[in-house]
């Protein structure tokens, strides 16, 4: 009885953000296809505009959850600019929570609405997000021999005719690293070697289409790449070996105490051109990734895990930020 009713409270735990933020998705997908057949006859960038308002109210209402309401603490390192930016975000990826780690850096820098996604292509089919994230500039990608390139750059290069801000979210492994599923791990290192470049144990060897359309599509118009590297804090098991990476609903639940978020600025001038000089450029930022996590999972003095090197600063959200939305989409 007992034990029933400690489940019965844990599950209640991501029983309510999940019941509002599903419940009033409806509501958001009614308002914003109003305002999307009202646009058909305006210019493009007057949609987006809107568009951007819409995503960055509900958003907000999302962040509400996973950050107020959850109570993790976000822990940044590094150089997050103050000022919205046209950036691409490459971040390393381990789960579906690292979507919404791009959301918790955007809102800081005021561009939450600008977040869009590269995503894998059968993401599409999710109901009404798959669409809408398409609609609000998202770019679906096949993998490898499928990749399509033609239709990205015409994605992308009708976002910049639209003078779209960009805040282009890339998770350039391709897939997730699940330290559950080793196979995969290991065909990404056998990969790596076969390549002649660097063996990596807490990221997956990563892959450059997507990164080099985006890049030398938009260069001109980006400020900035920003380079991610996120930990979550307890994915150790009691051997020191590492586990799954939270999921939403887990993350909803308060698995996750602290989120560690290294963030590197860089230039596009410090960034090659060519394909094959960037394949070599961002298998590099790969590396250096898995030595900030190598440092944070497996530090021989224990006081050095558990962190990333250098300075950090506890960013707390405000509620200013995310609690009118969530009354707002909850009374409409």
């Amino acid at each position: 009885m007992l034990l029933s009713l400690v489940l019965h409270t844990y599950s209640m735990r991501y029983v309510l953000p999940a019941a509002v933020m599903m419940g009033t998705a409806p509501t958001y997908m009614l308002a914003w296809g109003a305002w999307r057949l009202l646009s058909a006859v305006l210019p493009a960038r007057f949609y987006r505009e809107v568009d951007d308002r819409l995503y960055t109210i509900y958003q907000s209402m999302v962040l509400f959850f996973f950050e107020n309401y959850t109570g993790v603490q976000v822990i940044i390192y590094g150089d997050l600019p103050k000022n919205k930016e046209n950036v691409i975000y490459l971040s390393n990826h381990q789960c579906t929570v690292d979507w919404i780690i791009a959301d918790m850096l955007a809102i800081r820098q005021n561009a939450l609405g600008h977040v869009r996604y590269v995503l894998k292509d059968g993401l599409k089919w999710l109901p009404l997000y798959g669409w809408y994230f398409s609609q609000h500039g998202g770019v679906y990608v096949k993998r490898s021999a499928k990749f399509n390139e033609k239709e990205m750059r015409e994605k992308l290069r009708a976002q910049m005719k639209a003078e779209t801000p960009m805040y282009l979210v890339i998770f350039p492994e391709g897939t997730r690293y699940n330290p559950e599923i080793p196979k995969v791990i290991a065909d990404s290192q056998s990969f790596a070697e076969k390549e002649g470049l660097a063996i990596l144990k807490h990221v997956l060897t990563p892959r450059v289409k997507a990164t080099h359309v985006a890049i030398d599509s938009m260069k001109d118009y980006l400020d900035a790449v920003y380079d991610v590297t996120v930990a979550y804090e307890g994915t150790v098991d009691h051997k020191g070996q590492r586990k799954l990476a939270p999921s939403m609903t887990e993350f909803l639940c308060k698995e996750c105490p602290r989120v560690h978020i290294f963030i590197d600025r860089i230039d596009l001038k410090d960034i090659p051109e060519e394909q094959m000089y960037m394949r070599r450029w961002l298998h590099e930022r790969f590396e250096i990734k898995d030595k900030l996590l190598i440092e944070f999972y497996d530090a021989k003095d224990s006081k050095r895990r558990n962190k990333f090197p250098g300075k950090s600063v506890h960013s707390k959200l405000s509620l200013k930020k995310t609690l009118p939305s969530l009354l707002f989409l909850g009374t409409v």
